[in-house]
Order: structure tokens, then sequence, then C-alpha cells
């Protein structure tokens, strides 16, 4: 099916439509053998709070903006080589419900459908997508991940001293590589982290001492499994909030 589409004039017509609603801000999307798959809006857990945004399935991207007016016009696009992508089920608790894990090396987040039959689909398309990328080109399925940020809601103090409490003065800060809510003397470090930036971006102090080969044992490490039944879980997650990728 997708080996037909690929040069249709229908799907040339829908990437366009597509191109147009980003406009000149956003990537060109055509080229030869791309497939528009699906598209729809999902809420993206991001590092403030829980964010409409629409969401494109291609064959080989996953693209995805801030809805500026719904099915005309999207701004700040990001696109994801789906080859590098992973995607895991989160359990329903609360208001957040349908949901699941998208991780890639360099960004990784939580997004929630309307729907169960929804989710399901989503999932099935994508898994498919990365698994005919995967089987065309003989790479292995990505094992690396980059962490999924704690939102700045779930900590009132420093997960990592568990002393410091944050106010206006006191900042949260997110350690790139477990993505732990932190205070500023706990976070003073920076470890380069290639599949994230081409500089040393801000680490907490025990990732650091693992990352030098240090030992840190008095310090709890993450955990990659999802929960936010304690005090301070494997982190609720999220990334960086879209207005502001560049902040702690």
């Amino acid at each position: 099916m997708v080996d037909r589409l690929a040069n249709s004039e229908a799907n040339s017509k829908r990437i366009a439509l597509v191109e147009g609603c980003f406009g000149t801000a956003g990537q060109p999307l055509a080229i030869p053998g791309r497939v528009l798959i699906g598209e729809g809006v999902l809420t993206k857990l991001c590092r403030k709070k829980p964010k409409a945004r629409q969401f494109f399935l291609f064959n080989d991207i996953l693209v995805y903006g801030n809805i500026v007016i719904q099915k005309k016009k999207y701004n700040k696009q990001h696109i994801i080589p789906l080859e590098n992508v992973t995607i895991d089920s989160i359990e329903d608790e609360g208001d957040l419900r349908n949901g699941w894990l998208i991780k890639t090396p360099t960004k990784s987040f939580a997004v929630y459908a309307a729907t169960a039959t929804e989710k399901s689909e989503w999932m099935n398309h994508i898994n498919k997508c990365v698994s005919d990328l995967l089987e065309k080109s003989g790479k292995s399925p990505s094992s690396e991940h980059a962490a999924v940020w704690v939102p700045d809601s779930e900590a009132t103090v420093c997960m990592r001293c568990q002393k410091i409490k944050f106010t206006p003065v006191s900042r949260r800060h997110h350690c790139r590589k477990c993505g732990f809510v932190v205070c500023g003397p706990c976070s003073e470090k920076k470890f380069l982290l290639p599949s994230q930036s081409s500089k040393p971006v801000r680490v907490c102090e025990f990732c650091y001492e693992q990352l030098s080969g240090g030992q840190a044992a008095s310090l709890p490490a993450r955990s990659d499994s999802y929960s936010r039944s304690s005090k301070f879980p494997a982190p609720n997650v999220s990334d960086d909030d879209d207005e502001d990728d560049s902040s702690d």
C-alpha cells in the first residue's frame, strides 16, 4: 500500500498541504518515496503542563508542531526520524489516559490519545513504519534514548538532595541524563552527551559521577519504569517544553 501511494497525486497533495500549514518556517517534507500515513491531535506531556500538538506520521519520519489554527496553521515544527524511534505503552492514571512513550536518542516524551482505539492505531502504525524501515536498512532497533523529563509540578524539592525547596529564587533545573528535577547546587556540572548536543549539557552530581566513572552509591539511580505511585517515582515523563527547548 505504501509503495503504491508513494508517487500518487493524492499523496503529493496531502504532503503539500502539510508543508503549507507550517509555512516558510517549516522544513520541506516532500521527497521521493515519502508517504503521509496519518495525522491527528495528541496531548504531549511538556515540562510545564500537557499541551495539544498536531502530529503527522509519515513512513519515515514523525512530524509535530504547535497548533495555531486547527487544520490551517502550525508552527515550531519538529521532525523525528522513525528509524531511531522506540515506543512503550503507559498505564492509565487519573486524567492521563491512552498514552505511550516516544523515545529517541535526542528526545523522549509521552503523548496521549483521546481514546484507546486511537492509541492502538497510532502505536500499530508507528511500529509498522519503524519495522519496515529497519528491515530495508538492515539496522537494529535503537537501544539508546534520551531521558524523559519529570514535569516541574512533580517536584517541590530537589529530587537528588531532597532538601532544597523550589522557589522563584531557587529555580528548577533538569538533568539531561536522568531527567530528574534538581536544584542548582546539585547540577553545577556539565557533561558531553553527543546524542543530545554538540556542547556539554547540565547533569546532576550523581549522573556526572557515573558518567565520569566515579562512584555515587549513596544516591538513587533512575529507573526506566513508568510510575507515579511514590513520592519520587521513576519520573512522570516529559521533555523540555516546546517553547523553551534550551531551558534548564
